[in-house]
């Protein structure tokens, strides 16, 4: 069994996976918009433009998240979930951090705690929550 996370950024999902690009290197996997679909959306299931991303397939890192523009009514409501960012070092982590950070709302600055050499966490400009973290050595 392999749990995937699905986002869906009501109409900001191009813009979305762009900034994810650079921030944390995400690579378009697959991408297919809505005047793709090889079948006509069902009422009141797809946007009125068909430009808008139907789904959306990331990698970043070893993980796959996958992303849609939803309705595209302009309201993504992201809640009760964060997607946790495990970096190589602390200098990658800062570099994260930053590139995630821009445009949003840091929660908690990059520091050293208990259990991390360099942990933090932020709203990013779509509102999607991120912790970002250094594994400790062993």
């Amino acid at each position: 069994m392999h749990v995937q996370s699905y986002l869906f950024f009501d109409g900001r999902c191009e813009e979305a996976i762009q900034f994810y690009k650079k921030a944390v290197g995400a690579e378009v996997k697959m991408m297919m918009r809505f005047k793709d679909s090889p079948e006509p959306p069902r009422e009141g299931c797809a946007p009125t433009d068909p430009n808008k991303v139907m789904h959306a397939s990331l990698g970043i890192g070893d993980s796959d998240v996958m992303a849609s523009d939803g309705m595209a009514q302009g309201k993504p409501n992201f809640q009760g979930f964060a997607l946790s960012l495990t970096c190589a070092n602390e200098a990658e982590a800062d570099k994260r951090f930053a590139a995630l950070s821009d445009g949003g709302q840091v929660h908690q600055p990059l520091t050293k705690t208990f259990f991390s050499p360099r942990f933090g966490m932020l709203v990013d400009k779509f509102g999607v929550m991120w912790m970002l973290m250094v594994l400790p050595k062993s």
